[in-house]
């Protein structure tokens, strides 16, 4: 059976009082839209539609070849949303799941028991309900003595008795693909000029069909989003999920009410996560490990058994039995090999860091690669801008850089040497030798320190 999801995501949601499409907003770092798109195509067996309209570049940018797009111009309602599938879909599906792309914390576990009722249903539709003490301004459910649907009635239409009742119009639903586009045509125009998709629930009970109602227990997973009041609702909704996912997986999270996590993101076994932690993008972390307390990796690969300390880290990769911090921060492209130790008020950008070299404190690495065991002392510097240019510092195994020294690229130090403390190294430097002063200059070898590791 072919199942295909229509998302409905073409409102302006003017009350967000934003240029951003509504739909595009955030929820834990990801776009509202994403989270509903996902939630759809687990629970459908087509690649989903997405009905577009304001903003619609921008949404039907960000989705790329994850949906198909068609517009709603002009828009004139959820049933003419829907409608605009039509030459798409029809004769092509067997079931539509319709659902709202501003209701990120709507599970496929609950799309999928909505599809799967509809599918034993001899009637042509099943929809989404919940009981609730605040309607947020959904529909009414109305039922017959029997309890059977007969109709929903939008809050701007309902009566008062009507809007007394606790049964809210969820805003997901599974159609009779053959039926539903007979159906829509038959719509009439409200009085707001629009084509409410909620009708059709009383042209299938006027027709003597059944009308079936998926009732959720789950109140928060049908928050849906209209003002930034709502989405920040969602947002602490939806942390609690990836937090408490990922303790269950076996990750000590200590405060997760000061914890941020994206979905995209994976922590080991016997991890520990510190508060004030931020977590984003592609960021994955390896078990047995320390983060934070104020830590924050963005798109970072850390490995197993490290420990990392109001840190900040931007597309870096972290080896295993790495420590780091405090305040160090890592910018694109900073590789630390195994065993590396980056001390406090460091940074370092698009370079590497070879197994067991200390960088201690107060020091900038930029553009360079740096051998195994080398220690760097407090206040070095690679000069790797010239104006025009990043410039490449290379070093090698064993090295010792003085405090307060300045690397002037493009430069090489060999394997063994050393420089003095404040030295300024403006050219390249033998193996084994020593450099001081400013400009540095060689003054003796030290051929003693070979196969020797240096230490802090």
């Amino acid at each position: 059976m072919k199942i295909t999801a229509i998302i409905l995501a073409a409102g302006q949601g003017t009350r967000m009082n934003s240029d951003l499409p509504k739909v595009l907003h955030p929820v834990c770092g990801v776009p509202m839209i994403a989270h509903s798109l996902a939630a759809a195509k687990a629970a459908s067996s087509e690649t989903p539609l997405v009905i577009i309209g304001f903003g619609a570049e921008a949404v039907r940018e960000f989705l790329g070849k994850k949906a198909r797009c068609v517009i709603q111009d002009p828009q004139l309602g959820t049933g003419h949303a829907v409608r605009q599938a039509e030459s798409t879909l029809r004769g092509k599906t067997d079931l539509v799941l319709v659902t709202y792309a501003d209701m990120p914390l709507l599970g496929s576990g609950t799309l999928r028991r909505l599809v799967d009722t509809q599918k034993i249903n001899p009637g042509p539709l099943t929809i989404l309900t919940v009981n609730a003490s605040d309607p947020r301004g959904f529909g009414r459910v109305i039922r017959n003595a029997q309890g059977s649907v007969q109709a929903v009635v939008e809050e701007a239409a309902a009566t008062d008795k009507q809007l007394s009742i606790h049964e809210l119009n969820v805003g997901a639903y599974c159609f009779s693909a053959k039926w539903l586009w007979e159906a829509l045509n038959k719509i009439k125009v409200s009085k707001k000029g629009e084509y409410y998709l909620t009708d059709t629930v009383a042209l299938a009970v006027q027709a003597g069909q059944e009308v079936q109602a998926l009732v959720s227990a789950d109140l928060q997973e049908t928050i849906g989003i209209n003002t930034r009041i709502h989405l920040a609702e969602a947002e602490v909704v939806m942390r609690q999920r990836i937090n408490q996912a990922h303790m269950l997986a076996g990750v000590t999270i200590v405060d997760p009410a000061s914890t941020y996590i994206e979905p995209g993101v994976k922590i080991g076994r016997d991890t520990v996560i510190w508060p004030n932690t931020y977590l984003r993008g592609t960021t994955v972390i390896g078990e047995g490990c320390v983060i934070g307390p104020n830590t924050i990796a963005q798109d970072t690969t850390v490995g197993d058994f490290c420990e990392i300390l109001a840190a900040v880290m931007d597309g870096a990769v972290v080896e295993d039995n790495v420590g780091i911090g405090p305040f160090a921060r890592l910018r694109k492209g900073a590789h630390l090999c195994k065993g590396v130790h980056m001390g406090n008020f460091g940074e370092i950008k698009d370079s590497t860091l070879g197994p067991g070299t200390k960088m201690g404190h107060f020091s900038y690495i930029g553009n360079a690669t740096i051998g195994e065991d080398v220690n760097i002392g407090a206040g070095t510097v690679t000069c790797n801008y010239d104006g025009v240019r990043k410039n490449p510092t290379v070093i090698g195994e064993g090295v010792f850089i003085g405090s307060d020294t300045m690397l002037v690229a493009p430069v090489k130090l060999g394997a063994h040497s050393r420089t003095g403390a404040g030295a300024v190294v403006t050219k390249d430097v033998e193996p084994d030798t020593l450099v001081v002063g400013v400009p540095a200059r060689p003054i003796k070898k030290l051929n003693e320190a070979k196969n020797v590791k240096t230490k802090r």
